[in-house]
């Protein structure tokens, strides 16, 4: 007796292919079925559905079938895919009411998508890291000659002038509104006006000084080379020496870490700080009493604080290992949006969670194959790819309402903001708890 999963597989493998070559005659009529003994009548055994080919392969065509048996690439396909895209409550509508034949199994859609993804995810945000490093090391070698310190060092002026004009600027207008005001104190007013004078000149004594001495600093490029290399160590150890519980030594610390992390796009290397600790030959710092003292409060601190220290430290580590997760929590999302689905559908009896969660994954499967275009997309083409995808998921998921369930346009439109709302946060709930899970696994 044939199955209907035989014959499924039958008519699959039967129009395999949307490249594919056309099956040769059948010459192997009355022959026993290899897998049954069954007499053969057709290409395909009438009792076990096994096909009668002999299986026998050349390397290309096992790497195609290997590739066509990942990604799902037969005729169905082409039924499928313009109607995720293009017709989603149609293509909803044929799931729910059993015309799936004709189309690829939804969950393995929404698999191949979700690892297109995460590819893609990975992709982009490993480029970009590199092209950050790149960029930084360029500006650092730009320090080893006199052209380019006086170049950085003019950049570093020019930033430090707009800055006092701003801020004289907002002193200004500060104190012109406080004269303005009945029985206003001029005495204190004027010398409010003085001191934050006096705090904008300092200020752009002080970077323009900086900016003086890096560009007379010889060494200022194997400086910056040097904290550039180390500036994930340090900035690492700044987190552990951060001290949760002042807030004082909480904001002096973070602005320490901010310096770390920026140094590869201003390099202000003017002397070594006394109290940073020295660099290694390659850029890693030597232990000095500060880290051992450190070392020794490690049990006592916070363990996000321990996790985020070792994340900022090898980044590399911290994003494979949330990659590594990131598949699994993501098969969270369709019993969320499915559940989203029952809620809003909750007195149409017709429909159960089965239906519910179909539509889930069609909805994730189009989220995550246009998520992944956008990200492998090149970077002038990246934003606008962005901005598409964002404006085109709510309104998929509006078709896939009005065409698959038969919603009214205002019913329609009311469950899409709710389902939407829902499975954004859902989302952004999951990736917060991904980085925090990675954080514990450090």
């Amino acid at each position: 007796m044939v199955t209907g999963v035989e014959l499924e597989a039958a008519a699959a493998d039967s129009t395999a292919g949307l490249v594919g070559r056309r099956k040769k005659p059948f010459t192997h009529k009355g022959e026993p079925c290899k897998n049954c003994g069954a007499t053969l009548e057709g290409w395909y055994c009438h009792d076990c559905g096994q096909n009668a080919d002999t299986h026998h392969r050349s390397i290309l065509h096992l790497i195609w079938e290997a590739i066509e048996g990942m990604f799902h690439l037969d005729g169905r396909l082409a039924n499928t895919l313009p109607l995720l895209f293009f017709k989603p409550g149609k293509l909803a509508k044929d799931y729910m009411e059993g015309r799936i034949a004709r189309h690829v199994p939804p969950f393995r859609t929404f698999l191949v998508a979700l690892l297109l993804f995460i590819l893609a995810a990975e992709h982009v945000i490993h480029n970009s890291m590199r092209e950050q490093e790149v960029k930084a090391e360029k500006q650092a070698q730009l320090l080893t000659t006199p052209a380019g310190r006086k170049a950085n060092a003019d950049e570093m002026r020019r930033e430090a002038t707009s800055d006092r004009t701003d801020r004289l600027k907002s002193a200004v207008e500060e104190r012109d509104e406080g004269l303005k005001e009945e029985g206003a104190d001029k005495a204190k007013i004027a010398a409010k006006y003085a001191d934050d004078v006096r705090k904008a000149e300092e200020r752009y004594a002080k970077k323009v000084a900086g900016a003086e001495a890096l560009q007379n600093n010889p060494n200022a490029g194997a400086e910056a080379l040097a904290k550039l290399h180390g500036r994930n160590t340090n900035a690492a150890e700044q987190i552990r020496g951060l001290d949760f519980q002042s807030p004082e030594t909480l904001q002096a610390g973070a602005n320490k870490i901010a310096e770390a992390q920026i140094a590869g796009q201003q390099f202000n290397v003017v002397v070594p700080d006394k109290n940073a600790p020295v660099v290694g030959e390659h850029g890693a710092p030597a232990h000095n009493e500060q880290g051992r003292a450190a070392g020794k409060e490690s049990a006592k601190r916070w363990w996000p604080q321990e996790g985020l220290a070792k994340a900022v430290a090898n980044p590399n580590y911290y994003m494979l290992v949330t990659f590594g997760w990131a598949h699994r929590l993501a098969v969270l999302l369709l019993p969320i949006v499915g559940l989203s689905l029952a809620l809003v559908y909750v007195n149409k009896r017709q429909y159960f969670i089965y239906d519910h969660l179909i539509v889930a994954t069609n909805l994730l499967s189009f989220s995550f194959l246009t998520w992944a275009v956008a990200f492998v997309l090149p970077h002038a083409l990246m934003k606008s790819a962005i901005t598409i995808v964002m404006l085109w998921a709510p309104i998929n998921l509006f078709q896939t309402l009005r065409g698959g369930y038969g919603s009214s346009l205002f019913g329609a439109l009311l469950k899409t903001l709710i389902v939407w709302f829902t499975s954004v946060t859902a989302f952004g709930v999951l990736v917060l708890g991904l980085m925090l899970f990675t954080l514990s696994q450090m």
